[in-house]
This record gives structure tokens, sequence and C-alpha cells, in this order.
């Protein structure tokens, strides 16, 4: 019968949450987390001179150690996925420990981690199932088609008490498109306005604001996680204000 990993305390505070999963163990992290994928023998036997090998989904060469050599060390074989990213407890071997960490973790890195002991007798694998949750960010870079590109935001018009501003942004899928001011609360705007040109379609929302802040136009595709945002400077001269730090920053 194979042994069930210890998983400690500290692998539960500091790699996201992790969970039983049934015959291994589930880690939970968010994307550009750091994780820690748990390994350890229920004997605690020393395993500085052992060998271990970590893969993903059983093909992809994770992590390997050989008494000492390992990919971080000049040994070949990792898989470039993995090349610079991942690393091993070296202080925790003594204690049978050959648990790893992954650093800034991608959705690319979710799938089923096996973590063998071939040369023991009886041999001993265990299996971790690491889930990259992705979180909403600007993907500007990453070559997503149809990547809303950052919004266009305007003026529309200003009294001394009030100004009219309007945020047009595209994308495929459209994205969904919202205001909000410095302390990233939601503002009320006008019901979304949708427009063709060009072949393309342009979502359009208007917001009429009171105060003197920043304020930003959100594009959020939810779809692929992309998230941009474009942001303006509004000065209401009836206003008095606390400070320059809307100005000055």
């Amino acid at each position: 019968m194979e042994l069930l990993p210890l998983v400690c305390l500290c692998l539960l505070s500091c790699s996201g949450e992790t969970s039983a999963a049934g015959d291994g163990v589930k880690v939970v992290v968010k994307e550009d987390d750091d994780a820690v994928l748990p390994c350890s023998l229920s004997t605690k036997e020393d395993i500085t001179a052992k060998l271990f090998d970590w893969k993903k989904d059983g093909q992809k060469e994770v992590f390997f150690y050989d008494s000492g050599s390992h990919y971080n060390n000049g040994r070949p074989g990792q898989d470039e996925q993995f090349t610079g990213r991942v690393s091993h407890f070296q202080d925790q071997l003594k204690n049978g420990d050959a648990s790893i960490k992954i650093i800034k973790t991608k959705m690319a890195d979710s799938g089923t981690y096996s973590c063998d002991f071939p040369r023991l007798q009886p041999r001993q694998t265990f299996y971790i199932e690491l889930v990259v949750d992705q979180v909403l960010r600007d993907r500007t870079g990453e070559n997503i088609p149809g990547a809303a590109p950052e919004p266009n935001i305007k003026t529309l018009d200003q009294t001394k008490d009030r100004a009219l501003l309007q945020c047009e942004a595209h994308g495929d899928p459209l994205p969904t498109v919202e205001w909000k001011d410095s302390d990233n609360n939601t503002l009320n705007a006008d019901s979304p306005q949708i427009s063709e040109r060009g072949g393309r379609s342009y979502i359009t929302v208007k917001t009429t604001v009171t105060k003197t802040d920043r304020y930003r136009c959100v594009a959020t595709q939810k779809e692929n996680s992309h998230q941009i945002s474009a942001e303006t400077s509004v000065y209401i001269q009836g206003e008095i204000l606390p400070s320059c730090d809307f100005i000055c920053k």
C-alpha cells in the first residue's frame, strides 16, 4: 500500500490552500503566487543520498534529485516550463521531505504532479494536484487574441460643479466597462451603448461626477481574465480641496 505524504502546517500556510484529494493532496494558489507541493516519507528517513523524481501529468520533468545532483546545479533534462522556477528544501531532506516550491505560478502549471521514489523498497509514489486560479489583470503583453486595449476616455462637458465623463472600449469578446473613483468605488453610470464601426464593436459608458478626484475607466474580459484601465483627473472648481494629492501624484 502506498504511503500518503505528511503535510506539515508550514506547507498549509505558505502555499495557498492545501487539502486532501482522494489518494493525494490538492494545492490551490492564485496565479503569480508561489506554490509548495508537499511530499514526505512517513518514516522520515534521511533522503539526502536517495533519488526522487517530480513529474507533471506523467510526462514533463519538473524536478529530479539524485544524491545531491539536481536540475538547479547543472543536471540536464528539466522541462523548459519549469527551468529556473523550481527548488527543493535541502535542509529538510534529512527528515524525508522531498517537497518542492514552484515560483510565480502560471495557469499552465495546473495539473497532476507525481513525486516518485523509484529505488525504495517498495517503490513509493505520491500524487499532488495543483490548481492555479487565474486572476484579473492586464494581459496586453500575453498575445491574447481579442484582448481589449486601453480604453479611450474624455471629458464631454464640465461646469463649476460637475463633469460628464465618457469611456469607450472594444475587444473580442466585448468587455464590460465601469467607472471607479480613487477609492475603487464603482460609480453610477448611464446604460452602456453598443455601436459598430469599421467592422468592430464598441461599448461606451458615461458617468457624471461632482467632486475633485482621479477617475478610472475599467474594461474587463472575464473570459480570458483580462482587465485594463485608463485614468483621468477631474477638478471641480467650486469644491474646497483638502489637499493636492490628486494633482501631485
